[in-house]
């Protein structure tokens, strides 16, 4: 099997543009904050009965300027100013036998390759979002004129092919051909690219109010019930399993959005035929892992349209195969930041995968670090995901996976530096040692998810209640919020990540309960209120309730500080990433084998591991001979995700016991002891190394001497480990 990546190399494309630098929009204050009609976003995410909790429409929340996340906007709105309608609309053009000057976008979406129109697609959803973000008429007015063109281009279509729906920026060939079972690379996954055309037109419809979209949209999905609903089951089935060929995107969820929309039922029909029941649908439900060397990207959107078809026809089966294939790449096949497929070597009875796009074996997380991974447009898949289970249960792992991969693969995935020409974001987001990211992508997968990606940052920050009884804070990013319902405003006053504390000011009056969350590494949350800090138990991997009246002007205040940890892989305990808070920091290396490293020989009592900061940098270390940074830095630089724990023997302080430091299961001595962190006194400390030493004796991995040893060296370690 060809990984996309080789054909493209294969057939001789590249992908275009090299960085430049430019000016305008440097600050999304440049929009009106508010948009003078309501898009139908609002009353399509309200009308979902089975939410227990709804997100708000994407033009009810706008980004601060000055953050990180309106940072690497900002990029991506220069190249969204400055890219040509007529590009984007050239291969539909020449299909529809309309004439074009133009060029197309290039690299897949070229002239003649067999995914062109995808990218276009990408673009369309960039526009709509940048619009909704910012309330600009210079993305408004592209949206417009795209969908006028492909408007024009299916009413000049119709009548040469099956049906008067039918849009694309090629022939009906390939869904012929697929219907025989072609493979791939004779064809590239048609329905995949008939997704990103309909979803950019349902994003235009529902985020910039453009009804001719709604038309054009519906009648494709006319099309596609017409071409589908010939087909036996058996048929169906075959053509989803096929390698890349059968790739279909959201399919599911984008008839099951036009269902709900219009209330037409042969789309809900039509949603259902893209069950993949041959090859997953049936294993997930039988909560059997059967994902290895499945291709990631290909069926990670395809549970997301599952959640859809849940919503609307009420069969709890498409909802439990959701959850349960989430389950299986979270935590099981996810890689420190948050991104998951990647290569491994053939050990024992495993044979090995040189296709990075391919799902690694349940567990192996340090065994698929040694090529490539980690495609971007999977985690930007994986994100949407958990976006739409935690819609359904409002488990706080949800959000502490989501924003694990968007403060860590999604930011870093976007390149510190500003183009009109590229997208400037990676492909894959590298797990090998010594790796570089490699920015660019124009016309690929991961370039179209990622100018995506970078204009709807916003869309997770804040969720509330059916009833507009409960306001959720899940994300803390820089935003403002306009609640119209309760008439107020929550103005996010941070510059997360590179800041430790949040603060949020309402604006009128209101009574609402209001759900913070506490992510799961946030040792030592505290809450203020007014300035008042707030006693009580806060238990990170959770949300903390505050229940009142507020008034105009009420504060709420969180810290939630920092403090670094290392996170062992699954498969090898000693493989491990290294954490600050919600931070992966990267190690700065050419070398390609793991760097050893030591932390606990720094540990203090309030559990700081005493890193060397880097001055003028933020978020930056030094430590056991390497430069340490977060991987949200979209730059060149060789680095590595994981380093190799090496604390051989049991030290505290300056004193070491002599003993070594043994692992049960994936926890060390040391990480037991750690675990308890912060003491409040040394006394709680030698409480700690007392119980955990025992433990270790029972469980065989420490002598009477030994125990006796390590108690010594802890309460000789006193004077090292004050704070």
């Amino acid at each position: 099997m060809l990984d996309r990546r080789d054909f493209l190399k294969a057939a001789g494309t590249t992908a275009a543009g090299s960085a430049i630098a430019t000016t305008g929009f440097a600050s999304p204050a440049f929009a009106d904050p508010t948009i003078a009609a309501e898009p139908p976003q609002t009353a399509f995410l309200d009308n979902n009965p089975r939410w227990v909790v709804k997100p708000f429409p994407l033009h009810r929340v706008s980004l601060a300027s000055g953050t990180i996340f309106a940072e690497k906007r900002a990029r991506v709105l220069n190249y969204a100013s400055a890219y040509s309608v007529d590009r984007i609309l050239h291969n539909f053009r020449v299909t529809a036998g309309l004439p074009s000057s133009s060029s197309p976008p290039g690299g897949w979406d070229d002239a003649t390759g067999n995914l062109r129109g995808h990218f276009s697609g990408h673009l369309l959803t960039m526009l709509t979002q940048a619009y909704a973000s910012t309330g600009s008429t210079v993305f408004l007015d592209k949206v417009n004129q795209v969908v006028a063109g492909l408007a024009a281009c299916q009413q000049a279509m119709a009548g040469r092919f099956s049906h008067p729906g039918f849009l694309a920026a090629y022939p009906e060939t390939q869904f012929i051909q697929l219907e025989s079972f072609a493979t791939y690379p004779t064809i590239w996954a048609p329905y995949y690219t008939c997704h990103k055309i309909m979803r950019g037109l349902l994003d235009a419809y529902l985020l910039a109010g453009n009804t001719q979209a709604l038309s054009v949209v519906t009648k494709m999905g006319d099309w596609v019930f017409s071409r589908l609903s010939r087909l036996s089951r058996t048929t169906l089935n075959r053509m989803w399993a096929i390698y890349i060929a059968g790739e279909n995107g959201a399919m599911n969820e984008i008839m099951a959005d036009l269902f709900a929309l219009t209330g037409n039922q042969n789309y809900l029909t039509a949603s259902m035929f893209f069950d993949n029941r041959q090859s997953l649908f049936g294993a997930c439900l039988a909560n059997q892992d059967t994902l290895t060397r499945l291709h990631a990207n290909t069926h990670v959107p395809q549970f997301l349209g599952y959640l859809r078809v849940f919503d609307q026809n009420g069969i709890a089966d498409y909802r439990t195969v959701t959850e349960n294939f989430f389950r299986m790449v979270v935590p099981n096949r996810m890689f420190a930041h948050g991104g998951t497929s990647g290569t491994w070597p053939t050990s024992g009875s495993v044979s090995g995968n040189t296709n990075p796009e391919l799902f690694q074996p349940r567990g192996m997380i340090a065994g698929a670090i040694g090529g490539n991974g980690a495609e971007t447009c999977t985690t930007y898949n994986l994100l949407r995901v958990a976006r739409n289970l935690f819609f359904h249960d409002t488990n706080p792992s949800y959000m502490d996976y989501y924003e694990r991969g968007l403060v860590n693969h999604i930011l870093g995935s976007r390149r510190d530096a500003d183009s009109t020409t590229s997208p400037s974001v990676t492909y894959f987001f590298p797990l090998a040692l010594g790796s570089i990211r490699s920015f660019g992508n124009t016309g690929t997968c991961c370039g179209g998810t990622g100018l995506e990606n970078h204009t709807k940052y916003q869309e997770t920050i804040y969720m509330r209640a059916p009833d507009h009884s409960a306001l959720w804070v899940n994300l803390y990013i820089g935003s403002t919020l306009q609640w119209t319902e309760k008439g107020i405003t929550v103005t996010q006053t941070t510059d997360f990540p590179r800041a430790q504390e949040s603060t949020l000011t309402i604006s009128g009056n209101a009574t609402f309960a209001l759900r913070l969350r506490i992510p799961q590494w946030a040792d030592g949350f505290r809450l203020f209120i007014n300035g008042v800090e707030q006693t009580g138990t806060k238990t990170p991997g959770t949300y903390l309730q505050v229940s009142r009246s507020w008034v105009s002007g009420d504060t709420v205040r969180v810290m939630f500080p920092f403090k670094t940890r290392s996170e062992s892989t699954l498969d090898q305990p000693t493989t491990q990433s290294l954490r600050h808070g919600p931070l992966i920091l990267g190690a700065i290396s050419t070398a390609t084998t793991l760097r050893n490293f030591s932390l606990y020989a720094n540990a203090k009592l309030d559990g700081r591991l005493a890193l060397a900061p880097v001055v003028g940098s933020t978020n930056q270390f030094t430590s056991n001979g390497l430069r340490l940074r977060p991987v949200y830095l979209g730059d060149t630089q060789a680095h590595h995700l994981y380093v190799r724990r090496s604390e051989p023997t049991i030290v505290f302080g300056t004193r070491s016991s002599g003993v070594p430091n043994r692992f049960s299961g994936t926890q060390s001595f040391l990480d037991a002891v750690w675990a308890a962190a912060p003491f409040a006194s040394h006394t709680a400390f030698m409480t700690q190394v007392q119980s955990v030493s025992t433990t270790w004796r029972s469980r065989g991995l420490l002598s009477a001497s030994e125990q006796t040893s390590v108690i010594n060296a802890a309460q000789a370690a006193e004077p090292d480990l004050r704070p």
